[in-house]
């Protein structure tokens, strides 16, 4: 039985002094291209409170437990019920220029920055998901939580949030490189992506640093 997440860290937090609770998920990390995404939500005391509070979030859970379909589907109910909620992102190009966990970093703090017009984000907490802090020192606390995208709701509006967004940006992309079926695999590995590195090599969007490379387009490290 899938265990639905709850709001239950988000109201310990506020009782102990934060002033609002963000949660922070990504998506993006082990594709082979298109850009890294960050969601950040805040939900609202109202849904904090209640008693069916992921009912009044739209049934959100972690992205990876619903179809594209379904994530499309609550994406609008999920955006307007949150009391803020912000995208950040890194490029490929940034992703290869930077790492990964630079790359990171940078996407989260271009997604606290736009939460800054509306929260205080020295005096708040904020929740990820994972034991790797990428989101000090820009807010107050930081709890890092394994499975928190299934466990916590703040984090399961975010990982919602960033998954459609990324995907949506993904299928644009699609439409100008068509050949490696972005639209459906969203940058990720699968025997279409991989055979269409092996024939056309990587698009304008690949992170062309990644080890893949090396084992699907050969031709670019031959000495």
């Amino acid at each position: 039985m899938t265990t639905l997440p709850t709001t239950d860290l988000e109201r310990q937090l506020l009782s102990s002094g934060a002033s609002s609770v963000i949660g922070l998920d990504e998506v993006g990390k082990g594709a082979w291209a298109g850009p890294l995404v960050i969601g950040a939500a805040v939900l609202t005391l109202n849904v904090i409170n209640a008693s069916n509070a992921q009912q009044l979030m739209g049934g959100a859970r972690d992205s990876k437990q619903l179809s594209e379909v379904k994530r499309e589907a609550m994406f609008d109910h999920v955006a307007t019920t949150c009391g803020s909620w912000a995208i950040g992102a890194a490029s490929h190009e940034e992703c290869d220029r930077l790492g990964m966990n630079k790359a990171q970093k940078l996407a989260t703090q271009r997604a606290l920055e736009q939460l800054a017009h509306s929260v205080d984000l020295r005096a708040s907490a904020a929740i990820i998901d994972g034991k790797w802090d990428f989101v000090s020192p820009h807010v107050g606390r930081v709890v890092t939580q394994v499975k928190a995208d299934a466990s916590c709701l703040s984090v399961s509006a975010a990982s919602v949030l960033a998954k459609v967004s990324r995907d949506r940006m993904m299928r644009e992309f699609a439409s100008d490189f068509p050949m490696w079926s972005l639209d459906t695999n969203k940058g990720y590995p699968c025997p279409k992506h991989r055979v269409a590195l092996q024939g056309y090599g990587p698009s304008a969007i690949h992170r062309v640093s990644w080890a893949f490379m090396e084992n699907y387009v050969p031709w670019l490290h031959a000495s």
